[in-house]
């Protein structure tokens, strides 16, 4: 049996689609700072975690390279759930909310990890080990650390160990179809931080670097310090938003091109339209059922990559205009 972190013909088939229609799931969806990312040595993206799937596959976007991933141990438990996971390259992780007897169950999963990253394939854990739709971060968990300097101990000599801080940045948090923006920042470099911090034993280590990753991916998000007073300090940052979250001023498409082509494809698009509208309105219905409503977002990414392909496309036309559509009544509404 292969190894998680091994190609495979039908993902790699698949995945290009996958990428696609995650970045047509958003009306702007921008990379910023792939050049910071490292060409040097092993790769563990840090993003902050505000939308369950979402954020997943905004980091597997970032670029073509295979990567791989972690989601909690739960999700496992049964086989088939389990196997199909498995293929799409996520391992399973314990956290301290399921007890301490379980956390001491996480060294498989640092293994492969580490073989993982010593094989050149980019690995991501959401640091924060658990979502939540808001401008701020959560206290780091461990595990990205203990798996960063299990790799440095490894092979740190033969190649650098990299954590990048990664922000993502939703326009909406609980819909598709508006904006996106993954903010890469500069890495740290767990080698050179572990040989300048020599002096330091495991676990100093550890929260010295945790320290420094915190920091780091604060700088990637609209972060607001207090929860108090969320809401009014969100307010005046998103009145004078730093770069690069200012929104987007400028359209994917012209809209008399919209309108050029609405026009030109009629006939396909009430074809479209008669098809997608029994659809969305399956869709609605799931969506009521979700109690999390950070849920909405990947929920509905997966219903479109699975119903698009199997109309055989002829919803896309609709599904496009709807989108425009959505994201224009929002804006007014603001």
């Amino acid at each position: 049996m292969g190894q998680i972190q091994d190609r495979n013909k039908l993902y790699d088939f698949l995945r290009p689609f996958v990428d696609w229609m995650f970045r047509r799931s958003y009306r702007h969806c921008r990379y910023l700072g792939k050049e910071n990312i490292p060409t040097d040595g092993a790769v563990i993206f840090a993003p902050n975690h505000t939308n369950a799937l979402c954020d997943a596959m905004a980091i597997l976007g970032i670029d073509h390279s295979r990567k791989v991933f972690v989601a909690r141990a739960d999700i496992f438990r049964k086989p088939k759930q389990a196997k199909i996971l498995n293929w799409l390259k996520i391992m399973p992780i314990r956290r301290m909310r399921d007890g301490v007897d379980e956390v001491k169950n996480n060294d498989e999963t640092i293994e492969k990890a580490v073989e993982t990253l010593h094989d050149g394939v980019p690995f991501c854990i959401l640091p924060e080990g658990t979502h939540r739709p808001m401008h701020s971060l959560l206290p780091l968990s461990k595990g990205i650390f203990r798996i960063a300097l299990r790799a440095n101990d490894a092979f740190g000599e033969e190649k650098p160990v990299y954590i990048m801080p990664v922000g993502l940045e939703y326009g909406d948090y609980y819909h598709l179809w508006d904006d996106l923006t993954i903010n890469i920042g500069k890495p740290i470099n767990v080698t050179q931080f572990a040989k300048d911090h020599a002096d330091l034993d495991r676990p100093q280590l550890i929260m010295a670097l945790r320290e420094e990753l915190t920091q780091k991916m604060r700088e990637q998000i609209l972060w607001v310090e207090d929860d108090e007073h969320y809401e009014e300090n969100f307010k005046k940052l998103q009145e004078n938003p730093p770069a690069p979250f200012d929104r987007f001023k400028h359209h994917r498409l012209p809209k008399w091109f919209l309108i050029f082509m609405l026009v030109l494809l009629s006939p396909l698009f009430l074809v479209s339209m008669a098809l997608t509208i029994p659809l969305w309105a399956m869709w609605l219905l799931i969506r009521w059922k979700i109690k999390d409503p950070a849920f909405h977002n990947s929920v509905q990414y997966v219903w479109q990559l699975v119903f698009i392909p199997l109309t055989l496309f002829i919803t896309l036309p609709f599904w496009m205009f709807l989108q425009e559509y959505v994201y224009q009544v929002r804006q007014l509404k603001s």
